[in-house]
């Protein structure tokens, strides 16, 4: 098998590995970035809403608008693109890549995974009919291939994701009938629900898809409020006509890599599962491993981009490129970002849970 050597090795072209390939290479790294896919951005190609919070996290830019700024960035400092290239595996010889159909171990200094996440589903009687799709898929049709989806649509999840697809469909031309949620609140953020509100869209809590029919695809879907203790109201049903059903149910840490080379994990649901222990600079319990992004905690593009940034810098920092007191002097005002983007109600149990992980790192660690 052939070997290729590397500096830092960033697996993952999303808003995370961008970051942490601009900081890196900034800091005076060669750095190179592989990711399965045949373009540059991940997540925020799909993405056509406007960012909004902090001139500094790309505020009133689009998602695919911020893909393109951070790839130009990273390739103006030197960053190289692996695409189309298969990470399959990270074990004490390198990295195993699949790339234009050759196999290869890449002996990195320093690995940053920076893999994303995986979305969520959810059954029901009817859940396989074609015209049931997750978030993604929805979004992929739409906003980049430019097909809708369908004409009559349910939206299963009130989470930003859910809210934002509910919104981008509509902008799209299709008629989106309900968003239902299971919980006894909203998720997602309320300008997003207040929007689809606005727009004449209905927002059913406690709620749940009984059932989807149709003989080869979804023709309707059958809706049933829950009581207090999650069983079905008798007599709650709401039938809908529907060709669609979107499912936006939360999203897991991709994390397979990181098992494999045998970093601590621990359960934390808030952040979306079992997830990565590591430092405030994104160091795993493996060491020269790195995490950074929805693989450490499922959360926002926002502060995907700003742990990619620490790792980056970290990274750099270990390869012997800056000192630790100028890493810590780089880290500090992203750190300090983290701590404003997980502030308030919406993030501020997000906000806990990195809190306790940094704790059971440590802990890990005596």
């Amino acid at each position: 098998m052939k070997e290729l050597e590397r500096e830092i090795l960033i697996i993952g072209a999303g808003p995370a590995g961008l970051s942490a390939a601009i900081e890196a290479a900034k800091a005076g790294a060669k750095v190179t970035v592989a990711d399965e896919h045949d373009t540059i951005g991940g997540q925020l190609y799909k993405q056509i809403h406007k960012f909004f919070g902090a001139a500094d996290n790309h505020a009133g830019m689009r998602g695919f608008e911020i893909a393109r700024k951070l790839e130009q960035e990273a390739k103006e400092l030197g960053v190289e693109f692996w695409l189309s290239t298969v990470a399959y595996g990270i074990f004490k010889e390198g990295v195993g890549i699949v790339r234009d159909g050759d196999n290869f171990i890449v002996k990195a200094k320093k690995v940053i995974v920076a893999a994303g996440g995986i979305e969520n589903t959810t059954a029901f009687p009817g859940s396989t009919l074609p015209g049931v799709m997750l978030a993604g898929a929805a979004q992929t049709m739409a906003n980049i291939h430019r097909v809708l989806p369908g004409k009559r649509m349910v939206v299963v999840g009130s989470g930003n994701v859910g809210l934002i697809v509910a919104y981008q469909m509509l902008q799209a031309g299709a008629e989106v009938l309900a968003v239902v949620e299971r919980d006894d609140h909203i998720g997602g953020y309320g300008v997003h629900a207040e929007r689809l509100r606005t727009a004449g869209v209905p927002i059913f809590t406690d709620t749940v898809i009984k059932c989807a029919s149709g003989k080869t695809s979804v023709e309707g879907v059958t809706t049933v409020k829950l009581d207090s203790n999650g069983a079905e109201i008798a007599g709650s049903e709401q039938k809908y006509t529907a060709d669609t059903v979107i499912m936006a149910v939360g999203m897991a840490p991709l994390t397979e890599l990181l098992w494999n080379i045998g970093c601590r994990f621990e359960f934390i649901g808030e952040l979306g599962g079992y997830v990565p222990l590591h430092n405030e600079f994104m160091q795993t319990s493996v060491d020269g491993i790195y995490a950074a992004g929805d693989i450490a905690g499922v959360e926002e593009a926002s502060v995907a981009m700003e742990e990619g940034s620490i790792a980056g810098i970290a990274a750099a920092s270990a390869c012997g490129h800056i000192s630790a007191e100028e890493c810590s002097a780089r880290c500090a005002s992203h750190i300090d970002a983290l701590a404003v983007l997980e502030s308030g109600e919406y993030d501020g149990a997000r906000s806990a849970a990195r809190v306790r992980k940094l704790k059971l790192y440590k802990a890990a660690e005596k």
